[in-house]
């Protein structure tokens, strides 16, 4: 099994590709090991020491590593935790701890608006973060600030704010003109 790296745009964060399917639908995030509790996979990488958080995608699983910590010291045991998971046959998620990466529910008299939001979202953003090994998942819309949930590499990425502001913000606001500001919100 190979599995390639790539860097984000997060110097804390790496996307690792395994060659195969990590997740058939949606995404999963773990911001702390406890969160990993029903995810094989992601308490191995937890193990391997230094990692503050693990993101699942289709096809890709990005890691954070802790402030202080090296990847060239901890990269090579995230690589065999990664390795032996694929290798052990056991499930990346167990049970009920299914995948989410799913916008939030809104209802209200604002559901066209969400709904273009959703699919401007789904079809322009989550892709391009996506490669990044990230995720945007619309959070809420409310007096026209839109609110969504940044994870994997772009939680915390330095460049996030830039991100959100003037590439999502002025997007939707292009498309939607009852989108006047954008912002981000913590899980």
């Amino acid at each position: 099994m190979f599995i390639q790296t790539e860097s984000t745009p997060n110097p804390a964060t790496l996307k690792f590709l395994p060659g195969q399917t990590v997740l058939d639908t949606g995404t999963a995030d773990f911001p702390s090991a406890e969160a990993a509790a029903k995810s094989p996979l992601a308490r191995r990488i937890f193990a391997a020491g230094g990692v503050t958080g693990v993101f699942f995608g289709n096809d890709f699983v990005t890691v954070t590593k802790a402030e202080g910590v090296e990847w060239q010291h901890v990269k090579p045991q995230i690589l065999g935790a990664i390795m032996e998971h694929f290798q052990s046959g056991q499930p990346v998620i167990e049970g009920d701890g299914a995948p989410t990466g799913g916008h939030a529910e809104h209802s209200g008299e604002d559901g066209e608006i969400v709904r273009q939001i959703k699919e401007l979202l789904d079809t322009r953003v989550r892709p391009a973060v996506a490669q990044d090994g990230g995720d945007i998942t619309f959070h809420g819309f409310d007096r026209g600030v839109v609110y969504l949930h940044m994870q994997g590499a772009c939680a915390g990425c330095p460049s996030s704010t830039l991100t959100l502001k003037m590439g999502i913000e002025n997007l939707l606001r292009h498309y939607i003109p009852e989108v006047l500001e954008v912002r981000p919100v913590a899980a």
